[in-house]
């Protein structure tokens, strides 16, 4: 059985289109070709070899082809070996072309390093042509006659490309300007006196060498905005009289307490007496049966005593009759 002509010409061009597609992907030819026109000397076999490296020739070949173009005198190997160790080679290319534009001395391993250090190395670049400024959010402090001052200062850097690896980042920038500030505002003796010259602030800040282990290049501090804030020095006075206070409250309460105690005490020792009293009153009468019968005192004078007794709590209640009504004399 023989198979239709159309038929046995789409199979031969399919395989044909599939062969062809596998050696482009093995043998980038038009990359080839390009980096050729390019002046990019470089070897088809060298591409192939790429591939076996699991590197993408075009990651490599079109950033070569710029630095070519812009003359940095950059090879092959120094570029897969960046791509090799995770880098991005077409920022770092893009960086040394800034860089060189801009009369920035910037070589190809400090661009690789701050790279692979986790930096924009092209953002560093531009910071450094067109420096940044960052604003730091508002810091308050408080002046020696205890009013809050509110200061909001805006900062002018740029990047300092030596130090981007290993140095601090914006926030440890603003963290120094806000302790400057507060610094500054905590000598001075009135919060008049920030006000008047807010600019202490920018000279005492500046003088301290703020941008020493960052990043960045301190350019100017410049004060967006000063505000009066709370009278702190009166609140803390309020503070510590109200606690004052309460501690004069304590101390007395303790004092109430123990008179309190005191007094119960007294009552119960009051109680006490009374109870020895009735004690030693239950023994009289024990006392006169017992002489009685030992016959120390006799029947007459036994009798005497109760009329003694009697004509005593006589006179006692004429005495408590005789006297005005309602306490009034006449």
């Amino acid at each position: 059985m023989t198979l239709d002509p159309i038929v046995s010409f789409l199979i031969i061009a399919v395989v044909v289109i599939v062969l062809l597609s596998v050696f482009l992907s093995f043998f980038p030819i038009m990359l080839w070709i390009s980096a050729l026109a390019s002046g990019v000397r470089i070897g088809i076999i060298t591409l192939v070899a790429m591939r076996l490296r699991r590197v993408v020739p075009s990651r490599i070949v079109n950033p070569l082809i710029k630095a070519t173009k812009a003359g940095l005198g950059l090879n092959i190997n120094q570029l897969e070996s960046h791509f090799l160790a995770g880098g991005n080679v077409d920022r770092v290319v893009n960086a040394l072309i800034a860089a060189q534009r801009a009369n920035i001395p910037l070589i190809f391993e400090r661009a690789a390093a701050i790279d692979l250090a986790g930096r924009d190395v092209l953002q560093a670049v531009q910071m450094s042509v067109n420096p940044r400024v960052i604003e730091t959010p508002i810091v308050a402090a408080v002046a020696k006659d205890g009013i809050e001052v509110k200061v909001k200062a805006r900062v002018t850097v740029r990047a300092n490309i030596d130090r981007l690896v290993g140095g601090a980042g914006e926030e440890t920038i603003i963290a120094r300007v806000g302790e400057g500030i507060v610094t500054t505002v905590g000598s001075a003796n009135s919060h008049k006196d920030v006000l008047e010259n807010p600019d202490m602030i920018s000279r005492t800040v500046l003088g301290k060498g703020l941008d020493a282990g960052t990043a960045f290049e301190i350019l100017s501090i410049d004060i967006a905005d000063v505000d009066v804030g709370k009278n702190i020095g009166a609140h803390l006075q309020t503070e510590q009289a109200e606690a004052d206070k309460k501690i004069a409250q304590a101390k007395a309460e303790e004092r109430r307490a123990m008179a309190v105690a005191q007094e119960q005490e007294n009552k119960a020792k009051v109680v006490e007496m009374e109870a020895r009293v009735v004690e030693s009153e239950s023994q009289v009468p024990l006392a006169m049966a017992e002489a009685l019968r030992s016959g120390k005192i006799g029947v007459l004078d036994y009798m005497n005593l109760k009329n003694i007794e009697a004509d005593t709590q006589m006179r006692s209640s004429i005495g408590k009759t005789d006297g005005p009504p309602d306490g009034k004399d006449g």
